[in-house]
C-alpha cells in the first residue's frame, strides 16, 4: 500500500475513531484497515491508537502525528485537484497578458461571452504595452500586437492583421508633406514597447523608404501618441484603432496614404508547452473565432 493511501486511512481512523466505520466509508474490508494501521505504526516505531472492542482512540504519539499530517495532506488534495482541473478542456484558471488598448476595449466582450459558455474557468488578466516575458512571469498565454514574431523560445498563433496608419494634425507643416522622405527623426513620434526608438519602413507599391522615429519622443502606449499628434508635435503611425474616433473628429488626418507600412499582426502566444493545456485550447479556439470579426469591426 502506498504512503499516501495509509496516510489517508489514518486521519479518517483518527476522525471516527472507529476502523469498521472507516472500512465502509473507504469499501474495504475491516482487515485491510487494521493491517494498513499496524503497518504504519511498524514503520513509524510508535503506536497510534489505543484499541478496545468498542472504539479506538489516538494515542498522544497519534495525536501528534495527526495534527502534523492533516495539514500537509490537504496541501497535497488541493493541489492534486488543481492538477486535475487545469487539465479539464471547461475547469482552472488563466493567467494572461494583453495590450492595455485591447484589454480595455476589445478584452471583456471576449471574456464575458466566454465565461458564459465555460463559467468554471476563472482568469487573471494583467494588461501592459511593453513587453512581457509571459516564461519568467508565469502567464499561461498572452495576446500581442506587433511585428511578425521572431522568439524562438515561445509558441504562437496569428490571428488576424493589423492595419496602422501615418497620421498627422491638420493644418500642421506635416499634413502639407508630400513624400515621407521630408520627415526628420525628430518629428516622427515613435511607437514601442519599451519606450524607444523604432524604424518605419513604408512602401507605395514600387519603391521603399526607411525613417528614423523616435529621436525626440517615443512611448510604449497608443493613445498617448495619438494626443501628442494630434497636439501637432509631430506624425505618428498608430494601429488604426488607436486613431480611429480622431480621424472621425478631425482632430487627426491620414497623411502620406499612398504610403503604407507593414501590418501588425495580433497573436496569442504561448510558453513551449508539448501540446496545449486542455483549458488554454479551448480559450483560444473561442478567442480565434470571435476577435476577427471584431477587430474589424473596430478599425
Amino acid at each position: 500500500m502506498n504512503d499516501t493511501k495509509a496516510l489517508r486511512i489514518f486521519l479518517l481512523a483518527a476522525e471516527k475513531r472507529n476502523f469498521a466505520q472507516v472500512a465502509r466509508e473507504l469499501d474495504m474490508a475491516p482487515a485491510a484497515i487494521t493491517r494498513a494501521i499496524a503497518a504504519l505504526e511498524e514503520d513509524l516505531g510508535i503506536q497510534l491508537f489505543v484499541r478496545t472492542t468498542r472504539q479506538v482512540s489516538l494515542t498522544t504519539d497519534g495525536a501528534i502525528f495527526a495534527a502534523q499530517v492533516q495539514p500537509a495532506m490537504q496541501a497535497l488534495e488541493t493541489a492534486r485537484k488543481d492538477v486535475i482541473n487545469a487539465n479539464k478542456a471547461d475547469q482552472g484558471r488563466l493567467r494572461i497578458s494583453a495590450p492595455t488598448w485591447f484589454g480595455k476595449t476589445a478584452l471583456p466582450g471576449v471574456l464575458s461571452g466566454f465565461r458564459t459558455l465555460y463559467p468554471k474557468i476563472n482568469f487573471e488578466i494583467s494588461l501592459a504595452d511593453g513587453f512581457v516575458n509571459i516564461l519568467d512571469q508565469d502567464f499561461d498565454l498572452a495576446i500581442r500586437i506587433s511585428a511578425a514574431p521572431s522568439d524562438k523560445f515561445t509558441i504562437w498563433r496569428k490571428v488576424c492583421l493589423i492595419r496602422r496608419v501615418l497620421v498627422a494634425a491638420p493644418g500642421s507643416r506635416f499634413a502639407g508633406m508630400a513624400h515621407p522622405g521630408e520627415l526628420t527623426p525628430d518629428a516622427c513620434l515613435a511607437y514601442n514597447g519599451e519606450s524607444r526608438r523604432e524604424a518605419w519602413l513604408l512602401t507605395d507599391g514600387s519603391a521603399s523608404v526607411e525613417i528614423s522615429a523616435g529621436r525626440a519622443f517615443s512611448a510604449n502606449n497608443g493613445d498617448l501618441l495619438a494626443d501628442m499628434a494630434a497636439e501637432g508635435a509631430g506624425v505618428a503611425l498608430l494601429p488604426h484603432f488607436h486613431i480611429a474616433e480622431h480621424l472621425a473628429t478631425g482632430r487627426l488626418v491620414h497623411v502620406f496614404p499612398q504610403w503604407s507600412p507593414p501590418d501588425l499582426w495580433l497573436t496569442l502566444y504561448y510558453p513551449p508547452y508539448q501540446a496545449l493545456p486542455p483549458r488554454i485550447a479551448t480559450f483560444s479556439k473561442y478567442f480565434e473565432e470571435r476577435v476577427p470579426a471584431l477587430m474589424d469591426a473596430l478599425q
